[in-house]
């Protein structure tokens, strides 16, 4: 039978308060700025096609292990709603982790991960488009705010393609996420989407055991920060901020990734920190308390913006 609505939601999601939820999605964006790092470690040691089934693999056994151990059942969408969830794997996981891990063959984790920080302003773009969600003044400053904290001078058009497909994702998700929950989402879209990965790795002859074989415990270590936190915990937090404020402004906290990005490859890996990146993590911070005003004033998240 096709799932009722809310099914898989967290069962605290209607009661959480707007500072919980806006602080998950912080630490979904500082989540996501150590997946550039992680990636880039990956990027140069394995085929971007076997790195990225490998990644999912994880984050569907983490997903299938949390239905399991809460005794959530996996619904049974509607054809309307597998179609729905088909392209959503085909944009969030297959495409977009295609671009991700083939860019950063050829650019910098830091750079890209500005490039991707366009991301709130095609999200924003997106939703006022085709879910007609408000984009008022104040939120639209606060998305300039962000784009001008993450801008750097050149581009790559892999990252880009990101960019694309996460915009095209988070507008899609948003309906699916209301109707079936936000972990039934996130697993129906990660499975159907490294089913494709691993399809595609077949079909190139890049699943290769031989190579996987040859990962080392950092390797090993990269996956499963890239699976289990990554893409199963930060998709499913990432889903329920879009479902309880909708997509332009749970995709405006985006904007930190690159911020934390560059923290990390400074903590982790001696990289320099500089005053450009100083002033654009303030931007992104300013515009993204204007894009979300609501837990400032102590007021609950809308569902509907």
């Amino acid at each position: 039978m096709p799932s009722t609505p809310g099914a898989g939601a967290p069962p605290t999601a209607s009661r959480l308060p707007s500072r919980w939820l806006y602080l998950r999605l912080t630490l979904v964006s500082a989540i996501w700025g150590g997946t550039f790092i992680a990636g880039k470690a990956l990027a140069g040691g394995l085929p971007p096609l076997l790195a990225a089934s490998l990644r999912f693999a994880i984050a569907s056994a983490t997903l299938l292990g949390c239905l399991a151990l809460t005794r959530t059942p996996l619904v049974r969408p509607a054809p309307g709603q597998m179609l729905r969830l088909s392209a959503l794997g085909l944009l969030g996981v297959f495409g977009y982790n295609l671009f991700f891990f083939y860019g950063l063959q050829r650019i910098g984790a830091a750079r890209a991960s500005l490039i991707v920080a366009l991301n709130p302003a095609m999200i924003a773009l997106a939703s006022f488009l085709l879910l007609k969600e408000a984009l008022p003044p104040l939120k639209l400053v606060g998305v300039a705010l962000c784009l001008a904290g993450a801008a750097d001078g050149g581009g790559d058009l892999l990252i880009l393609g990101c960019v694309a497909c996460w915009a095209a994702y988070s507008v899609g998700s948003r309906g699916l996420s209301q109707a079936l929950g936000p972990l039934q989402t996130a697993t129906w879209s990660i499975l159907l989407g490294t089913a494709m990965l691993w399809l595609a790795a077949w079909l190139r002859g890049d699943a290769s055991l031989a190579a996987i074989g040859k990962l080392d415990a950092a390797q090993w270590g990269g996956l499963l920060y890239l699976g289990a936190l990554g893409s199963a915990l930060a998709y499913i937090w990432y889903y329920d901020g879009i479902r309880r404020i909708g997509a332009a402004r749970a995709g405006l906290f985006i904007a930190l990734n690159p911020l934390c990005a560059v923290l990390l490859g400074a903590g982790l890996l001696g990289e320099r920190l500089s005053l450009e990146m100083a002033v654009g993590g303030a931007l992104a911070i300013a515009g993204i308390a204007l894009g979300n005003p609501a837990p400032w004033r102590g007021q609950p998240p809308s569902r509907s913006t």
